[in-house]
């Protein structure tokens, strides 16, 4: 691969896959767009554009003529509207491929309430979920959130009916679901699957700061990574995902599967867990193998600053 276009290069996801790729493959140029220019995206690629946002209707349209002009190898999309939008990944041009997770994964992933079904159907256990328009939840304390997006900045407890009543005529089209506890046992787990069904998952005990994660520890839990591998298995994983569960009295409970590269990229990528390598090595057909990450290494999230003229 000669050129690759990352979407999104104003967030800190997209900044920490052109992180990764500059350090390990310089011989690749960089391509990044964005809806405005009010960021330091452009700091991290070779080439910098503006695009419109994903839920315009020339999104697709604009995406693909910066893909034909700058003869563009493969696209990583960084947000679930632009998957949304993208879904089911037609081709842009001749031979340029998309880095995704695979179908099943995006199509359960972008959406809470059918990420709860497709584990149902894969007999996974999952935490009650509802939707807020079939009525009353199941029981209280309880949680509501949105069906779509990601990070917990729209997630709220529901003590009781009051709570439900007021919550359900603001946010009509989310859901409630079962309040997981212990809340210092959540875990996010990035998981990997080989083009020959190989999956290899680490699990990160995580602290979340600003709705991401801020901190994380690497830990092992046999019942949780056999969930994991079972997951990836039974969405056909092809490549990366990351997966969101919490550690309860009853054993793993999965709340979330996020369909793309996720906050912990940059952080995973420094103890061993390349997926974004990875994804790459794989799309230009070579082989990898998966390290030995051993427990208890801790990460955290840093910030830093430029200037710029």
């Amino acid at each position: 691969m000669k050129r690759i276009l990352i979407t999104g290069i104003g967030g800190d996801i997209a900044q920490g896959v052109a992180i990764i790729l500059r350090e390990n493959r310089p011989e690749i140029q960089l391509f990044g767009v964005d809806v405005h220019a009010q960021h330091g995206g452009h700091l991290f690629v070779d080439h910098f554009s503006l695009i419109p946002s994903a839920s315009t209707s020339d999104y697709l349209d604009v995406l693909k003529k910066k893909v034909i002009e700058h003869n563009i190898d493969a696209v990583i999309l960084m947000s679930e509207p632009e998957l949304n939008v993208s879904f089911p990944f037609l081709e842009l041009a001749s031979g340029v491929k998309w880095i995704t997770a695979g179908a099943k994964v995006v199509d359960a992933g972008l959406d809470k309430f059918k990420t709860i079904e497709a584990l149902i159907d894969i007999r996974v256990p999952v935490p009650w979920t509802t939707l807020v328009g079939s009525g009353y939840p199941i029981a209280y304390p309880c949680i509501l959130k949105n069906r779509t997006g990601s990070g917990s900045g729209a997630v709220f407890v529901v003590k009781n009916s009051v709570d439900a009543d007021y919550l359900a005529k603001q946010y009509p089209d989310a859901i409630f679901q079962e309040l997981l506890e212990p809340n210092d046992r959540e875990v996010t787990c990035a998981v990997y699957r080989r083009k020959d069904g190989k999956v290899f998952t680490l699990l990160m005990l995580r602290r979340l700061t600003g709705g991401f994660t801020g901190w994380a520890k690497v830990i092992k839990h046999d019942a949780a990574t056999e969930m994991c591998e079972k997951i990836a298995k039974g969405l056909d994983l092809q490549g990366s995902m990351n997966i969101q569960m919490r550690l309860t009295e009853k054993g793993p409970r999965v709340f979330e599967i996020n369909p793309r590269f996720s906050s912990t990229v940059l952080m995973r990528h420094r103890l061993g867990f390349s997926d974004v390598l990875w994804a790459i090595d794989e799309a230009e057909g070579k082989l990898i193998n998966f390290p030995e990450i051993p427990k208890d290494q801790m990460m955290a999230r840093v910030q830093s600053a430029n200037i710029y003229l």
